[in-house]
């Protein structure tokens, strides 16, 4: 990146809404972690609960491959983990009945889908309505699906970005809790522009979590 890049960024990122108070939690929530790949994210957020930035406790990650390298994050931050093989069920439905049954053991309250990378069904979100919660490299609505760091680039647009947002039956479709928009430069490639997504993504999500918990924990004391 070129010095003028560097300055420019410092300029145009901008996360939305701003949230000047991050809402506090007592007791802390309950959360599980859902991941298939490098668990950038899911580190992210650990460490966001062990700085007070979160008041949450992340009880278990479920991961869909012995691939994934959020495992040895895992073991090395002291979480609990499970390895569940989408290809050794027949259905999605019937999957995401065992992690259904798996997070309610460790009474979850929400679930992070931080870079799961299978559609879920409506089986678990029925069953966390509202409590699901994925984050998304790009600025929603736009670059929906796969692949969304490709088509940024691709599509010559100036600015892209990441999104935390609830799952709804559609895919990356659900109500936006969170946003920041990062600058596309000339000098980017894919993975220049992914690692600058991946910064914003780290400091958007634990604000998103805590945006949806706040709902949580306000529909619990109605209820």
């Amino acid at each position: 990146m070129e010095a003028d890049d560097r300055v420019a960024e410092k300029n145009y990122v901008l996360i939305s809404p701003e949230i000047l108070q991050i809402p506090r939690f007592t007791p802390k929530i309950n959360l599980g972690v859902m991941a298939s790949g490098n668990g950038t994210n899911f580190e992210a957020l650990v460490n966001s609960t062990k700085n007070a930035c979160l008041d949450a406790e992340i009880r278990l990650l479920i991961v869909n491959s012995h691939k994934c390298e959020a495992i040895n994050r895992s073991k090395r931050l002291g979480i609990p983990y499970l390895i569940l093989d989408h290809k050794e069920f027949n259905s999605r439905s019937e999957f995401d009945k065992e992690i259904i049954k798996q997070f309610s053991i460790y009474n979850i309250e929400g679930i992070v889908m931080a870079g799961w990378m299978r559609i879920v069904s409506p089986t678990l979100i029925n069953a966390y309505p509202n409590r699901l919660i994925n984050i998304h490299p790009s600025l929603l609505p736009s670059f929906r699906g796969a692949n969304a760091i490709d088509k940024a680039l691709n599509s010559n647009v100036f600015i892209t970005g990441c999104s935390v947002h609830l799952v709804t039956p559609e895919v990356d479709n659900g109500p936006i809790l969170i946003q920041a928009a990062v600058p596309i430069f000339k000098s980017d490639d894919k993975q220049t522009l992914l690692e600058r997504i991946q910064i914003q993504e780290h400091r958007i999500l634990p604000i998103g979590v805590s945006i949806a918990a706040e709902a949580w924990r306000d529909e619990s004391s109605q209820g």
